[in-house]
């Protein structure tokens, strides 16, 4: 199940202005990535935030990709010559790498793809900071609140999808509201800790939000 570092197989998690997916995954797609899950969220950013960050409207597409590691490092580099302008989606790219995947998927995923590794690939790849994507998955409702918390501990925004439940109706005895809302925050990994604390120690499994933190590393994130 583990990936080869030249094969592996790395998802693209991307947040985008409500409207632009169909446009943005054909994007992609010309770029020989061509694997897609789209849903839609509700960013949480202040209307002061989301103007300095160029982002637009609050509505958003989110777009989860995956490809091939010297793919994704292509895309990266060319989108690092002119990181200033973005392409034009209003949002935000995030590179994560996988562990492992099942091997049919990844061969589905290289199929049609060249191997050996991109030129440049490894300073395409590195971010000058580290950042992870937390993912707080809570009782709906509990978004704006957990937001609150997440501000105050460092946060700067974030992406609620909503969601519901599926396959389990009690967690450690405790009810589970099958509506769900996850809320997705980029965060330097100098406030990571310190933001998952604050909304565990307040929204965890024990509260009535009955939340679940996690975090996964990123790769790289650019505007796009």
């Amino acid at each position: 199940m583990r990936a080869d570092r030249q094969d592996q197989i790395m998802l693209i998690f991307s947040i985008i202005e409500r409207g632009r997916a169909k446009a943005y995954i054909e994007m992609l797609g010309k770029r020989k990535i061509g694997f897609h899950m789209q849903c839609v969220g509700q960013g949480t950013a202040s209307s002061e935030m989301m103007d300095i960050l160029g982002l637009g409207s609050s509505d958003k597409d989110i777009v989860i990709s995956y490809a091939p590691r010297r793919l994704v490092a292509a895309l990266a580099a060319e989108l690092a010559k002119d990181l200033s302008s973005g392409l034009g989606y209003n949002g935000l790219m995030m590179l994560l790498s996988t562990s492992a995947i099942n091997r049919v998927a990844a061969e589905l995923f290289l199929m049609g793809t060249e191997s050996g590794e991109i030129e440049g690939e490894e300073s395409a790849m590195k971010s000058e900071y580290r950042h992870s994507l937390i993912l707080i998955t809570v009782n709906q409702g509990y978004a704006d609140a957990v937001m609150q918390t997440a501000k105050k501990a460092g946060a700067t925004g974030g992406t609620v999808i909503r969601a519901r439940l599926a396959g389990a109706e009690q967690i450690m005895d405790l009810q589970v509201q099958e509506e769900k809302e996850i809320i997705a925050i980029l965060a330097a990994d100098s406030v990571r800790n310190q933001i998952m604390e604050e909304v565990n120690g307040e929204f965890g499994l024990r509260a009535e939000a009955r939340g679940v933190v996690c975090a996964v590393p990123v790769d790289r994130a650019m505007k796009i």
